[in-house]
Formats: C-alpha cells, sequence, structure tokens
C-alpha cells in the first residue's frame, strides 16, 4: 500500500557539508599518507586539499608507510578505506576534523589572523 506519507522526497541537506558533499559533489581523489610527518593530506576535486593529523586515528597512526599507501575511494570519493588495517574514514569526517583542529588552534591563539569563510 502506497501513501503519500511514504514517499521520499529529495530535500536540501540541512548540514552544510552534506551539502558541500551531495549537491555540490565535493569528493577526494586522491590521498597522501606521510607517517614521518604524521599527516595525512586528502586532495580534493575542488583543488583544495584537507591535512589533518594520522595521530588522530588510532589504526593509521599504528600502521606502517606501506600500509598507509595502500588505500582505495570508496562510495565515489565519498570516504577512503583501508583494508588492510581496517579502517575507513568518510570526507564528512575529515572535513570536521580539519574545522575542530582549525577551531582548536584559532581559540589557542596559534593563528593571527581570523580565519576566512
Amino acid at each position: 500500500m502506497s501513501t503519500s506519507k511514504n514517499k521520499i522526497v529529495n530535500k536540501r541537506a540541512k548540514d552544510p557539508i552534506d551539502r558541500l558533499i551531495f549537491e555540490k559533489g565535493l569528493r577526494i581523489i586522491q590521498v597522501v599518507p606521510v607517517k614521518k610527518h604524521d599527516s595525512l593530506v586528502v586532495i580534493l576535486n575542488n583543488g583544495n586539499t584537507i591535512s589533518v593529523k594520522l595521530s588522530f586515528f588510532p589504526r593509521l597512526k599504528r600502521a606502517s608507510q606501506q600500509q598507509l599507501e595502500k588505500w582505495e575511494l570508496t562510495s565515489n570519493g565519498v570516504g577512503v578505506e583501508w583494508a588492510l588495517i581496517d579502517e575507513d574514514l568518510s570526507l564528512k569526517g575529515l572535513i570536521r576534523q580539519l574545522i575542530q583542529e582549525n577551531t582548536l588552534r584559532y581559540v589557542a591563539g596559534e593563528y593571527n589572523h581570523a580565519i576566512a569563510a
């Protein structure tokens, strides 16, 4: 039995990160882990990068450089997976991590200027 109450309607996402990913098509195209510098650089299809610390992700922190280099994009670039170490990260989670790190640096006075919107 089908009623109008059960219809699925495409609505605009309320979360601005979801809007970037699902409405604007933001995707991961490349991942560059650098264990020596505790860094995970994610290159996006709009030319921007996200850089977060590997140490925020325990499995990535414990992995070797060789294991870190064996990643695969998931869901058409909405996530990244390291099957050998059983780790999956979402683009949304990476953006949130970046926002958190930058906000904490700003509040701690590590930035000399305001973060541009």
